[in-house]
């Protein structure tokens, strides 16, 4: 897909307690949204099987009972798609059914690449804006601009106002090797641009920079075919540049390959170390060690997790703690403890389905409960409501799941990975107005509109983090610019988040100009649990 700049928003974890219940029907939505990604861990199946039996016969006859008899026409597919959906979701709550149609996508955020030309957009005043022209992309080949306006994708014009995000997406994307011809207007000048599409990444690294001269940071996003590599390749570079201590950030990060965290843990530690190992019904015991082949075998680690740092993610923290390599830090992560094997089916369509359970080191399985009546879809608002984001105290574990490391360290099965050191979410300069700024969108279309003036003369990031700040002028008049867009101007809120507001704004503009490198090393100077994981090494 092409990756739009509100797609790359972080997606912080949101603010608890009573002042903050105005968030629950938006974070629902996001809830929902992620619920198809979050907590996807599998193995990729060597083939597919099937079973007939006297209960597929009797599901075959209801079939065709339904069709000769039923009232009104049916539509037979349907009913198959439905009943299938519905076995599935008595299984597990990680076991899933992709239909044909949407069986690509989800393959590509996996495989980390896709068919396109290599542009993230915004839908900025009714006209496409290309906001970032990926280096070495097809689209910087033939000759695109950030900031160039997108006004025709061949003969099809996308400038009337009627643009979405999906019609976009399908105009640009497509196999690798085929010709697009896309119009842009910059600086008063239309001209058409040929663009040959090509295999377009998707980096699983938002950031990998120095934050002192000895500690760096590096933040994947999702465990996809290639993180192993791209990880390596980002540890490896931030070495050469002096990097002894590393930050690494697995908040928000649902999950992938099993393969992928194994490799990554693998750079951390000696030789002969249990990894993880799984264990199913149907399947013996199978048991992942470490090689020798480790670079970072010497660096000193805090893992950041949180309450959406699920499956593959937990693997590596959990491998990391069990065997006392480093700290993990933050709040308990999501309790994803299932491995799914996915089976394609001859119409394109796949079955994603539990076969496993994995276990760390010390022989922790981290599943939270589902089943008899557990809800365990809004387990997240039930850790909002009881407080367990801001106060450790409000952590409940169970002792019957108690598990000692080799070092001595004791650590918990059953519902997730318990940090070593809890840091509250971090809900200082949280208010419904800067929500409500990141849901339209407004850090991105004010930035699109200042580099428009002032893009040219941005060619320093050093200078530009130590000079730029945002005025009492440049900050009213973002304000009033908010009001453009709907955000209806809220004093309390605003003066309760007017420093996170100024952070955001610079660190988007240097997004736009410096790629996500450059956000992140503005925004996580006002990062409570980035802060906390720095002193802490500081100290080591």
């Amino acid at each position: 897909m092409i990756e739009t700049p509100q797609q790359q928003q972080p997606l912080a974890e949101p603010p608890s307690g009573p002042n903050y219940t105005f968030l629950i029907p938006i974070l629902m939505g996001v809830t929902l949204a992620i619920g198809l990604w979050l907590g996807t861990m599998f193995i990729p199946s060597s083939g597919s099987g099937s079973m007939i039996t006297e209960t597929s016969n009797k599901y075959n006859t209801v079939l065709q009972m339904i069709e000769d008899n039923y009232v009104d026409t049916v539509d037979n597919q349907l009913l198959i798609e439905s009943s299938i959906q519905g076995m599935i979701e008595k299984l597990d709550p990680h076991s899933s059914y992709i239909p044909a149609k949407d069986l690509q996508g989800v393959n590509e955020q996996l495989d980390g690449k896709f068919g396109g030309v290599g542009i993230r957009f915004l839908i900025h005043n009714d006209t496409l804006v290309a906001t970032h022209v990926l280096p070495g992309s097809p689209s910087m080949a033939a000759g695109m601009l950030p900031g160039d306006r997108i006004i025709k994708v061949d003969d099809e014009h996308i400038a009337d106002g009627e643009a979405t995000n999906e019609k976009v997406m399908d105009l640009l994307k497509g196999k690798e090797g085929t010709e697009v011809i896309v119009t842009v207007y910059r600086k008063g000048i239309t001209k058409d641009l040929s663009i040959t599409r090509g295999s377009i990444g998707v980096s699983s690294i938002d950031a990998a920079i120095m934050l002192t001269p000895e500690i760096g940071f590096i933040k994947l996003n999702s465990f996809t075919f290639l993180a192993g590599k791209e990880f390596k390749a980002a540890a490896k570079e931030l070495k050469e540049k002096g990097m002894k201590k590393l930050i690494f950030d697995l908040r928000n990060n649902g999950g992938g390959y099993m393969s992928a965290a194994t490799d990554i843990v693998d750079e951390f530690l000696g030789a002969g170390k249990l990894i993880v190992y799984t264990e199913g019904r149907q399947s013996e015991r199978d048991e992942y060690f470490s090689s020798s082949r480790g670079i970072l075998e010497e660096t000193e680690v805090v893992v950041l997790i949180n309450s959406l740092s699920a499956s593959a993610s937990e693997i590596v923290a959990g491998a990391i703690q069990d065997n006392d390599r480093g700290f993990i830090m933050g709040r308990r992560s999501f309790g994803k403890g299932l491995v799914q094997d996915q089976m394609e089916l001859k119409d394109g369509s796949a079955l994603r389905l539990t076969i496993s359970r994995y276990y760390t080191p010390t022989g922790r399985c981290i599943q939270k409960p589902y089943g008899n009546g557990v809800d365990y879809e809004n387990d997240y608002f039930h850790r909002i409501e009881n407080g367990e984001l801001l106060n450790e105290d409000s952590v409940k574990v169970d002792e019957s799941l108690k598990f000692e490391t080799p070092g001595g360290r004791i650590v918990y099965g059953g519902g997730g990975i318990y940090p070593d050191v809890f840091i509250p979410n971090d809900t200082s300069g949280a208010s419904y107005y800067l929500t409500e700024l990141y849901y339209a969108g407004v850090f991105n279309h004010w930035a699109i509109d200042y580099l428009d003036k002032n893009r040219e003369r941005l060619n320093d990031f050093d200078a530009f983090t130590r000079r730029f700040n945002v005025t009492p002028d440049m900050f009213e008049r973002f304000i009033n610019y908010a009001t453009t867009l709907g955000i209806e101007r809220n004093n309390i809120d605003i003066i309760t988040s007017r420093s996170v507001i100024k952070n955001r704004m610079k660190a988007e503009i240097a997004r736009h100009v410096w790629e996500d490198n450059g956000y992140y090393s503005v925004y996580v100077e006002d990062d409570l649990d980035v802060q906390s994981a720095l002193e802490h090494l500081k100290k080591l």
